[in-house]
């Protein structure tokens, strides 16, 4: 999350929206994604208001979500947010908050000293997800079938917009990447965070408390999740991951994930170049040299 974007309510407005529900003492913003603002309310629950343009598909959005959330809260092994209070009209979705704060606010030799043990959880949710049937996942989560040369030409588009942040000696290991070849798409899709990013991850000391921002969630590659894993955390945190949920993909799994860590990696750094933002791309730029 970062500062409020223009257009984004202001506390008073979602307090008084928030009222119409549920009663509400106070209301802080906490910033704005890509897909909605948020706000804490009372210490206790996460109001997000979604951004999306249309009232029809910004509704739909947040029924998605939260009947996800609710079939995710029977199997997935680490705490997701409880659903409070879906208001489809608004776009509006109140969550209970999760104790613990995102790993990106540790210390990088903090993630470095925890990412196996993490990596370790992090793949046993990854297991649950995998195993849910596709039939229980028609109308609540889409399909992401975007293929590794789509993720390869959008790598290096951004690689032109980030190229000056890079390290002059790295530069070479992300042009040879880019002058190779995506790998094959994969043989099969499962259910996926789509964004498991250790900004949503939660920590308290070095266990993991929770997963929170669903909105991506959708039935893709194995590899994505694992990609940002890797991206984020490290190979050691891969290798544990990779283990816990038990992918039989082996090799073509694990060279998609490292193809998804890249294209990832320079897409955060993008991010971490705007205002505000700067923890993606000190994070990023940490990660270059093992990824790159």
């Amino acid at each position: 999350m970062t500062a409020a974007r223009e257009g984004s309510l202001g506390a008073a407005e979602v307090a008084a929206r928030l009222a119409r529900h549920l009663p509400v003492a106070t209301v802080t913003p906490l910033g704005s994604g890509l897909d909605h603002d948020a706000y804490e309310v009372d210490g206790t629950l996460i109001a997000r208001f979604g951004r999306e343009p249309d009232p029809g598909a910004r509704a739909a959005a947040v029924v998605r979500e939260a009947e996800l959330l609710r079939l995710l809260a029977t199997v997935c092994p680490v705490p997701v947010p409880p659903v409070r209070l879906v208001v489809p009209g608004e776009g509006c979705l109140v969550l209970g908050r999760l104790p613990g704060a995102p790993l990106l606010d540790r210390s990088a030799a903090d993630r470095a000293a925890c990412g196996p043990e993490v990596g370790a959880v992090l793949g046993t949710v990854l297991a649950a997800l995998h195993a849910l049937p596709p039939a229980r996942l028609n109308g609540v989560v889409e399909v992401d079938d975007v293929e590794p040369d789509v993720w390869h030409d959008e790598a290096t588009e951004t690689y032109e917009a980030v190229q000056g942040a890079i390290p002059a000696d790295l530069r070479g290991g992300v042009e040879r990447f880019l002058a190779e070849p995506p790998p094959p798409a994969p043989e099969r899709r499962v259910l996926t965070h789509n964004d498991l990013g250790i900004e949503h991850v939660l920590v308290d000391d070095v266990r993991v408390t929770g997963i929170i921002d669903w909105s991506d969630a959708a039935v893709a590659d194995p590899a994505v999740d694992l990609g940002r894993i890797l991206r984020d955390l490290g190979r050691a945190a891969l290798d544990r991951a990779v283990d816990a949920c038990g992918a039989g993909d082996g090799e073509p799994l694990r060279t998609r994930a490292l193809f998804y860590a890249r294209c990832t990696l320079l897409e955060d750094l993008a991010h971490g170049l705007q205002p505000g933002r700067e923890q993606y791309a000190a994070k990023s730029l940490e990660a270059l040299p093992w990824l790159f």
